[in-house]
């Protein structure tokens, strides 16, 4: 009986923890999935509003190929203490959360670019446009060359528009580089991994992937991401540690630039009209209501 009682206590104490700290990391990766999977929202932005980015960074921080390696050579010890680093358990709740929620929004938005596609283009146009705005507005006060390096993003966005990315095909190759670049562009501060995938012409195909679970396509987008991120997360810390600006700029250019590929599908149809105006004007106010409650939750932390 006695065993039987301390059992009970053990599963309740055990669910519990789940009910206070998992529970509500998964709601936040829900939250963080449903915003990563429309193209200029950042997730990012999600995990800081929601409290979570500190602990996000310090994990993706602690990813190393190293981990690699002590398992291949069964050193458990060093293979645990990693994933303590790495808060492992954190990390895996939170993924379920953003994988359920590309589960269950990947519908959704196939239904919208199908039945609404001059809306729907319009709309994420409008998040481009206001999110490029708001990543370039602080960047001339620190960085005089910003303008010359915001022009030279956007020629190169241009000319990755003018390229017809329709061309690349949906081969396991191009999943897996556009997986590599989008999930490590989603490190880099107000870059939609969405977007990327986007603009590799992957966005559509991956949506109906996920809603038909096509695991091997999945899987090689994700085997990208995962790769990209163990071997780049260092060079991507330290270029914006010591070239943020100079990055910054340019990524805010390309965007810009290759923001041209949402205007031409929204118009490709249909003339521009009042419809795509509006729903241009509702993407740049969700921007801004973004931008107000994370300035908002910035100003209640320095009085923290």
């Amino acid at each position: 009986m006695e065993i039987a009682e301390e059992r009970i206590i053990w599963a309740r104490m055990h669910i519990r923890t789940f009910l206070t700290e998992y529970l509500p990391i998964f709601v936040k990766g829900l939250l963080m999935g449903m915003c990563d999977i429309i193209p200029g929202v950042s997730g990012g932005t999600v995990a800081f509003i929601t409290g979570i980015y500190g602990r996000l960074i310090a994990a993706v921080a602690h990813i190393s190929p190293v981990i690699i390696r002590d398992l291949i050579r069964w050193d458990l010890a060093s293979f645990r203490a990693r994933l303590e680093e790495m808060d492992v358990v954190f990390l895996i709740v939170l993924a379920s959360g953003i994988g359920s929620a590309f589960l269950l929004i990947s519908r959704v938005m196939l239904w919208l670019l199908q039945e609404y596609p001059v809306q729907t283009n319009g709309f994420f146009f409008g998040l481009i446009l206001a999110s490029s705005v708001l990543l370039f507005v602080p960047l001339p006060g620190r960085y005089p060359g910003s303008f010359i390096f915001l022009i030279l993003g956007i020629i190169l966005g241009l000319g990755i528009v003018m390229l017809n990315p329709a061309a690349l095909g949906h081969s396991y190759p191009i999943l897996f580089v556009t997986g590599f670049i989008a999930l490590c562009a989603m490190i880099l501060p107000g870059i939609s991994g969405a977007y990327i995938t986007l603009l590799m012409n992957q966005y559509e195909y991956m949506l109906h992937a996920v809603k038909t679970l096509a695991l091997p396509d999945i899987g090689a987008y994700l085997a990208g991401g995962i790769i990209g991120i163990l071997t780049f997360t260092r060079l991507l810390k330290y270029l914006l540690k010591y070239y943020h600006d100079l990055i910054v700029a340019i990524l805010t250019g390309l965007m810009l630039g290759s923001s041209k590929l949402l205007f031409d599908r929204a118009s490709e149809s249909t003339p521009p009209g009042l419809d795509l105006l509006v729903s241009i004007i509702v993407g740049i106010l969700v921007v801004a209501l973004f931008q107000y409650v994370q300035t908002a939750m910035k100003k209640k932390n320095q009085k923290n």
